[in-house]
């Protein structure tokens, strides 16, 4: 016999002769909670331990290369946005709120490392809130980008008293306070009932599923609501200012974003709350990369493509001829 069967038969208990030859025998042991009958019900085998595998499961590997990827993509941005700091293309509508948004989306795109591998406590306590709060500041600045283009318009109006919002940064306020608003609850979260490691004996049969239970539900679906309110509003706020005139601000853009946002997520709940064990997580993954993509892609590629192909029109008379 092999190495592997002699191994079996080591952790198979000890089960009376008679037992053995009958099928139907009164006498029998009912085999451990981490162990699985034969089809013959005479031989106790271990269950096959379950989760996201870069060894097992092609697709750790495939989520992997993807976030390599799009984290270098998202660099070789903000190393762009960099190197033409001062043009007006960049300066138009807060390029400081800009580059936290970038670092923002390359951090969720980073986060999905926490879902990748075999679940721990510590992993368990660091998916979920990071991605919150990554994803948090990410919708704040758009949010914040948003808000100034609805002022910006309305303070152009002699003796407007929106200038005076303008002139007080309000767009740092709104990333800072929305933001705090997520660490909170997060820190709430994981001061009251953290996610932790969890064993499911029970969902498939001769399988043991290694997951995260995520503590506290309420504390779970409040920050998946509150981001759901950040890129709500966001939308509302981009769908009222799509008309104005595209040269000044990004307002389609952030439009298109928040659509792909919301489409994505919404999308995702339903497959999500109906699958069970590393599928879920593959679920959740697909959903934070797809949805910062989209970001990434709706705001920041057309910026990108005048940088880079048409520089000309980087230029003040070119972005306010409209």
């Amino acid at each position: 016999m092999s190495e592997k069967s002699e191994d079996l038969d080591e952790l198979t208990p000890p089960i009376p002769k008679d037992s053995r030859a009958k099928s139907d025998s009164d006498i029998c042991q009912k085999c451990p909670e981490d162990q699985w009958p034969d089809p013959g019900k005479t031989r106790c085998f271990p269950k096959v331990y379950e989760f996201l595998s870069y060894k097992e499961d092609t697709v750790a590997s495939v989520f992997s290369i993807i976030v390599i990827l799009c984290c270098a993509i998202t660099c070789y941005i903000i190393r762009k946005f960099i190197l033409h700091w001062d043009t007006p293309l960049v300066k138009a509508n807060n390029r400081t709120v800009s580059f936290i948004l970038l670092v923002s989306i390359m951090l969720s795109f980073l986060c999905v490392s926490f879902f990748l591998g075999c679940p721990v406590d510590i992993t368990c306590k660091m998916r979920q809130t990071s991605f919150g709060i990554f994803f948090s500041v990410a919708l704040s600045s758009v949010l914040a980008k948003t808000i100034m283009v609805c002022i910006a318009f309305k303070a152009t109006k002699p003796g407007s008293s929106w200038r005076k919002l303008v002139e007080i940064r309000l767009s740092y306020y709104v990333v800072v306070i929305c933001s705090f608003i997520q660490v909170k609850i997060c820190a709430i979260w994981l001061s009251v009932s953290p996610p932790y490691q969890e064993f499911d004996h029970h969902s498939y049969p001769g399988k043991i599923i290694i997951q995260c239970n995520e503590g506290s539900d309420i504390c779970f679906y409040s920050m998946l609501g509150y981001l759901g309110l950040l890129a709500a509003v966001s939308l509302v706020l981009a769908f009222m200012v799509r008309t104005l005139p595209d040269s000044f601000n990004e307002a389609k853009y952030i439009t298109f974003s928040m659509l792909v946002f919301c489409s994505v997520w919404i999308s995702m709940i339903p497959a999500y709350l109906s699958t069970r064990g590393k599928n879920m997580v593959a679920v959740e993954i697909f959903a934070i990369l797809s949805s910062s993509a989209g970001i990434l892609a709706c705001i920041f590629f057309p910026k990108c493509y005048i940088l880079i192909r048409k520089p000309e029109l980087n230029c003040r008379n070119q972005l306010v001829k409209k």
